[in-house]
């Protein structure tokens, strides 16, 4: 997945991506599991096990602000 959200990232501007291993976190594994790699974005999963480059990209855009 990290591969793909790099080719990804010459497209699309990113936000900062950090990579955490969810084994060695408890609280991760426990959340996770079998899940992975997962991507959150702003803490809410977009994507387990493969990348949703649509999703992901659908997600990014700006949102119209109402008035």
């Amino acid at each position: 997945m990290l591969a793909e959200l790099q080719l990804l990232g010459r497209r699309l501007t990113l936000p900062p991506i950090e990579v955490l291993d969810v084994d060695e976190d408890a609280e991760l594994a426990r959340r996770y599991g079998l899940n992975v790699p997962v991507l959150l974005l702003d803490g809410t999963p977009v994507c387990h096990h493969r990348l949703d480059a649509d999703e992901l990209a659908r997600l990014l855009r700006p949102h119209p602000v109402s008035r």
